[in-house]
């Protein structure tokens, strides 16, 4: 059985071979723990931990140098599920010993591994990425900057129907008409002379739109004003849910 164990300084580790004689063949001679983990990959190891004290053994999965982690395999052999693995940052690492040798094709092959390993698609998983990217570059040029709620609403609507985008505080429909703030009717200009098909259109589109913010704004007044009807309290005077002043007497 051989015995690793990580020494107080120097992050180093003593790797012994039977009878006390170093894989070098000279007693005390000190490597890297990190060296000596990635060596025994595939093979049956004892790990002790600190400052928690603990001891895990199991098949060596593998020990990875840039995340400094190893992973165990506490069940070991062909039959291990995915639960049975053990993931310990090297840093916690106070002895390992080996307590058998990897199978010579068991040391450097991950054919038998169990979930079973498959080669990554780096081609596939690019354009995911690039995908992603897009479609989040697409949403950000959607949201309005430093605009209402209801310039960004009769955006949506527009965009729906038509290719639509900002320009500033703008709204270009179909690159032919430019709708300023506060976007109203009278608000449209089109951005070619003479374009009237263009204005007319966009004009429709707002004037309906604009009605139906105003329906669901007066729908949620409505609501408002009924809920705190039914809890027996008063209105809002201002606020989004504030009702209009009353008539009469």
């Amino acid at each position: 059985m051989a015995d690793s164990k990580r020494q107080n300084q120097g992050g180093k580790a003593t790797a012994q071979g039977p009878g006390g004689v170093t894989s070098q063949g000279m007693a005390g001679a000190m490597v890297p723990l990190e060296v000596a983990l990635s060596g025994a990959i595939g093979a049956r190891v004892r790990i002790s931990t600190s400052p928690v004290s603990s001891t895990i053994e199991g098949t060596l999965f593998t020990a990875c140098p840039i995340t400094n982690l190893v992973a165990i395999n506490a069940a070991g052999g062909k039959q291990a599920q995915a639960g049975d693995y053990h993931i310990i940052p090297i840093s916690r690492i106070q002895s390992f010993q080996i307590v058998s040798l990897a199978q010579n094709n068991e040391s450097t092959s991950f054919a038998d591994a169990v979930p079973s390993l498959h080669a990554l698609d780096i081609r596939a998983l690019k354009a995911r990425e690039a995908n992603a990217v897009g479609k989040l570059q697409e949403s950000e040029a959607r949201r309005g900057k430093g605009v209402t709620r209801e310039a960004q609403d009769i955006f949506d609507a527009f965009s729906r129907t038509m290719p639509t985008r900002w320009d500033g505080s703008n709204i270009i429909v179909a690159d032919a008409v430019a709708i300023a703030a506060p976007y109203r009717v009278d608000d449209c200009r089109p951005l070619v002379a003479g374009d009237t098909a263009a204005l007319t259109r966009v004009r429709k589109v707002l004037e309906m739109e604009r009605k139906k913010i105003e329906l669901r704004n007066a729908s949620a007044t409505i609501g408002t004003a009924n809920t705190f009807a039914r809890k027996g309290n008063a209105p809002p005077t201002s606020g989004p849910g504030a009702a209009g002043p009353r008539k009469g007497g």
